[in-house]
């Protein structure tokens, strides 16, 4: 079966399960997905409001900043990652970005102690740790999809590997590290929105609008790459060199994205695999949008029901990773691919 054929089965099954919206054009859907995303996020800022409106806006907005830069960068960069798989079922998180966030963590603890760790610049610490996560993916990809190599799925399981071999260093440090100092440590291996400095996220905003600007000027080759190699060569894409630019976009966009909060390995299979049933269109014009747009729903909504329905009982990015991690063994179950 052709890729073609997978591309069209794809968008015939997401029609079928929104069978309650048939006749709805996609630009409708993602205006109904835009206005549920705005009623989130006005509720999040305005819901409860006791206080100070300065206050307000700066505690609240920086989270609310934090939540919607992460919902744009883990939306777009898994449905790139799926466009050039041809998979559902993947996230970037395959590559090992996530597990060399948590060795990052436990080596400087190790090292440094958390006492030294905290009085370090969170600027430089977020740069930092989005560079050597970049780095990691930039000499994966030149060693794995370039010259005479040109494997995309050795390259996806030398990543799985290398997940591996950083969780297995990681465990060892653990067992190694001062207990006293192993709680403090444990808090920053699970996302977290609740204080984000505002140099990050302007760091993190520019990094994202460069990035997307550069995204714009090559957006008319995702559909056709969607459609695989010999398709996309057919029609005269440069297919190896437009897939190593997307693969370092999507290395960036999680890198930021995970140093800026933390892991959300979950949050992209979620939201894209929800997008695609919801739009029942398989354009990434469509697909991407509803993914951002999803992500956005999914963490401010998430964390308006834990702080005033659940009350901080339990942590958003362990609920998200528990229902990604459904969805996802759904998704193994069923078969479903691209």
């Amino acid at each position: 079966m052709d890729a073609l054929t997978q591309a069209s089965r794809a968008g015939t099954a997401g029609r079928a399960w929104s069978g309650r919206l048939t006749g709805i054009s996609p630009g409708v859907k993602l205006g109904l997905l835009a206005l549920l995303a705005l009623v989130c996020v006005l509720m999040f800022m305005t819901i409860q409001v006791k206080t100070d409106w300065a206050f307000v806006l700066q505690y609240r907005g920086s989270k609310l900043a934090a939540m919607v830069l992460v919902a744009y960068a883990v939306g777009v960069s898994t449905v790139l990652f799926h466009s050039i798989t041809h998979n559902r079922i993947l996230t970037p998180a395959i590559m090992g970005f996530d597990a060399l966030y948590l060795l990052i963590q436990t080596s400087l603890a190790y090292v440094f102690g958390m006492q030294a760790v905290s009085t370090f610049s969170p600027t430089w610490k977020f740069a930092g740790e989005t560079a050597v996560m970049v780095l990691m993916a930039f000499v994966l990809f030149r060693a794995l999809f370039s010259g005479a190599v040109r494997s995309l799925h050795l390259m996806l399981l030398v990543g799985v590997v290398l997940g591996v071999l950083f969780r297995a260093l990681t465990g060892l440090m653990l067992r190694l590290i001062d207990p006293s100092e192993f709680g403090s440590l444990q808090d920053r291996f699970f996302a977290s929105f609740n204080v984000v400095a505002v140099d990050l996220l302007l760091a993190s905003s520019v990094a994202l609008v460069l990035l997307s600007l550069f995204l714009w000027r090559i957006r008319h080759s995702f559909d056709v790459i969607a459609l695989g190699r010999d398709m996309a060569i057919s029609l005269g894409v440069d297919y190896q060199k437009r897939v190593m630019q997307i693969l370092f976009c999507i290395a960036v966009l999680v890198s930021i994205s995970t140093a800026l909060v933390g892991p959300v390995t979950f949050l992209g299979l979620l939201v894209t695999n929800l997008a695609y049933q919801f739009i029942g269109n398989m354009r990434h014009r469509y697909t991407l949008a509803a993914s951002v747009l999803l992500g956005v729903v999914a963490l401010v909504g998430g964390q308006l029901i834990l702080e005033y329905v659940l009350g901080y009982n339990s942590a958003l990015s362990m609920v998200i990773e528990f229902i990604g991690g459904m969805v996802f063994l759904l998704l193994l179950l069923s078969g479903k691919k691209r």
